[in-house]
């Protein structure tokens, strides 16, 4: 991709910039590019967005695929950083009678993402909104490299805890908590999170509640799988969305949250009403869960939401 092109494709929509792992799922026969922040940049450049992710790979052919998808995206490649000495991020799927098995390779590129490269490249970018994660921050280098990059923008944060075992811990969830203004999670994370800081409450929305308070959110958003999603607003409001009735079976729900998370960035940035956002978000993600995978093969998959949605 050409500077002009990155150029261009900059001036055509908001700039979010997303920091963490870009990684592959190796199967036995295939491999399939994926981690959160890639799969929520895929959704944002869709809808006509300008996400740049801010990653680090291996160089190794791995690498070479993901640029090219990115090229076949249109994606911008300028936060990209290339590492000679380790491999670019893979999570190995073991097929097993009893189903599937992840397994979170270490000591990965995404674990060295580097804190200079990662700050020049956040100051030239002037973001409207920045997306981090909790993953990435498993490797010293690439915790500094988010310091860097938080430290960078003046813009809206917005955490997407994704908890993985055993990669993450109390410390963790507690400084990315203290450094964001909007939290993403699921109701299973909310309960482990509530827990570590003793926050439980009577239900989870008092939980939920109590975390807010704790931490000084600005929005706090809770998917609940086929149950919808909730969020406690800047004014400590409830707002609900029901669930969704597919209008095509279920295949999996692979990328829903980032596909939430995509949708509800895009509301916030374009000024939507607070339960129109939810709805929407929610809604889109239950649409993803009709297709294989994190994300859409087809762009057209995109446009009865890009009509509707105006």
């Amino acid at each position: 991709m050409t500077t002009e092109t990155i150029t261009s494709e900059k001036s055509e929509g908001k700039v979010v910039a997303l920091f963490g792992e870009v990684l592959a799922d190796v199967f036995p026969d295939q491999s399939i590019l994926g981690g959160a922040p890639f799969n929520v940049a895929r959704h944002l450049k869709a809808f006509g967005l300008h996400p740049v992710i801010i990653t680090r790979t291996g160089n190794d052919a791995l690498r070479d695929d993901l640029l090219k998808e990115m090229n076949r995206l249109g994606l911008d490649v300028s936060g990209v950083q290339r590492d000679s000495n380790y491999p670019t991020g893979q999570v190995k799927v073991h097929l097993e009678d009893a189903g599937h098995r992840f397994e979170i390779m270490q000591d990965q590129a995404y674990d060295h993402i580097h804190a200079g490269m990662t700050h020049m490249m956040t100051l030239s970018l002037k973001p409207e909104l920045a997306y981090f994660g909790t993953l990435a921050q498993r490797g010293m280098e690439s915790r500094l490299a988010l310091d860097k990059f938080l430290s960078a923008v003046r813009c809206p944060r917005f955490l997407d805890i994704n908890l993985r075992k055993p990669w993450y811990n109390k410390h963790t969830i507690r400084r990315s908590l203290l450094r964001s203004d909007i939290v993403k999670m699921n109701e299973d994370e909310l309960d482990i999170v509530a827990k570590y800081f003793k926050l439980n409450g009577e239900t989870l929305q008092a939980s939920a509640l109590n975390l807010f308070r704790q931490f000084g959110l600005q929005q706090l958003l809770v998917t609940s799988g086929e149950s919808g999603a909730w969020q406690i607003n800047q004014k400590k409001e409830l707002i609900k969305t029901e669930p969704v009735q597919l209008a095509q079976p279920l295949v999996d729900t692979v990328g829903a949250g980032d596909a939430f998370a995509a949708v509800f960035i895009i509301g916030l940035l374009s000024h939507w009403p607070a339960f129109v956002t939810l709805q929407r978000a929610n809604q889109f993600a239950a649409a993803l869960c009709t297709v294989r995978g994190g994300a859409p093969q087809q762009l057209d998959f995109y446009t009865p939401f890009k009509q509707e949605w105006n």
